[in-house]
């Protein structure tokens, strides 16, 4: 271990190293004040304690200890004060600067190799000390990243199941949930106030837009032409009963997911269902899905209707600007429409 010793007295300073040589230290030294700042400044990183005189001409033990402790990088290298003053007031101000030991002149050897000894093996061990917590704080987040990690992929592969579940059962197929998953990523993606991670959160959520449709009876799902007022509100209950189902768990992919089940069907102008939200009462993940859902159906032939052409759909959406879809996605859409027009292609 290194000691920097301080005195402008160089005998003091040969007594000392003579004393502490035979404890396997070695040394450097300083005779004034700025030249031990430089010193310490320089090669703090193998410095393990500072014997420090008190009384030196130009700046003194006291400046020397405050500047030391003020620098975050050289703060926690102690401090011990060598010094022939002996009164209270001086220690007490030794120990507020940031010393952690007092050793006055003449010192006997014997208490100066137990001292150093002892505040160089606490350096030391605090040293290890914080290395050790550095490991294992990496070593935690690490772990709690791989935890959330395997979680995160637990639920998209239980929001996967359901949806092969809901394709065997409704009358979604597979390629439009996917469809709708990539056009409400893409929207996302061009939305100035959403991140990367509601991009994510998206693509993977949306695929469970009506898993609802799974609790409406089957002779209303796959009905071919128009619903009557009765089977229209059995149909409507999808939304409700999705959140029900998804509203259960508190995990992000299912909270996700179930605020746009619950709110894909409002729309712009409060005249959507289940709740009537009218604009940003409807949470942006349910005006996402609800515009990338009504592209992709219309555009893709369905057991009560045939496929809409591209015009046909396009001008369907910009009639319906400001009163069933939030203007702002509308405007995302036509600027990348090609991108959109693209996914939907998909077969």
């Amino acid at each position: 271990m290194h000691i920097l010793i301080v005195d402008d007295v160089t005998d003091n300073i040969q007594v000392a190293m003579n004393i502490l040589r035979e404890d396997g230290y070695s040394f450097s030294f300083a005779t004034q004040g700025s030249e031990a700042i430089e010193l310490i400044e320089r090669d703090f990183r193998q410095i393990s304690l500072i014997l420090l005189d008190i009384m030196m001409p130009g700046i003194d033990g006291f400046a020397v200890c405050e500047k030391i402790k003020a620098n975050p990088l050289t703060a926690p290298i102690p401090v011990i004060f060598l010094t022939a003053k002996t009164d209270i007031d001086t220690m007490r101000t030794g120990f507020a600067l940031g010393a952690v030991d007092y050793i006055t002149k003449p010192f006997h050897a014997d208490e100066l190799l137990a001292r150093v000894s002892t505040h160089t093996q606490l350096y030391q061990a605090k040293k290890v000390l914080q290395q050790n917590n550095l490991a294992l704080t990496t070593k935690v987040k690490f772990e709690h990243k791989r935890l959330l990690s395997e979680l995160e992929n637990d639920q998209k592969e239980m929001i996967w199941v359901l949806t092969e579940l809901m394709e065997a059962t409704s009358d979604e197929t597979g390629q439009h949930i996917r469809r709708v998953a990539e056009l409400s990523a893409l929207l996302a993606h061009y939305h100035p106030a959403l991140t990367d991670d509601d991009v994510e959160m998206l693509r993977y959520a949306s695929p469970m837009h009506d898993v609802g449709k799974m609790t409406v009876p089957h002779d209303i799902l796959h009905k071919q032409g128009r619903y009557t007022e009765e089977e229209f509100t059995q149909m409507k209950v999808h939304t409700t009963n999705a959140y029900e189902l998804l509203s259960r768990s508190n995990r992000k992919f299912m909270s996700s997911a179930a605020i746009i089940a619950h709110e894909h069907h409002e729309k712009w102008n409060g005249k959507g269902y289940p709740r009537g939200l009218k604009g940003g009462e409807i949470h942006i993940y349910g005006r996402i899905v609800a515009l990338a859902d009504v592209f992709d159906a219309l555009t893709h032939k369905r057991c009560y209707k045939d496929a809409w052409n591209i015009d046909e759909t396009i001008a369907y959406i910009k009639d319906h600007d400001g009163t069933q879809f939030d203007p702002e996605l509308i405007a995302i859409f036509m600027e990348h429409l090609d991108e959109f027009i693209s996914i939907a292609k998909i077969k």
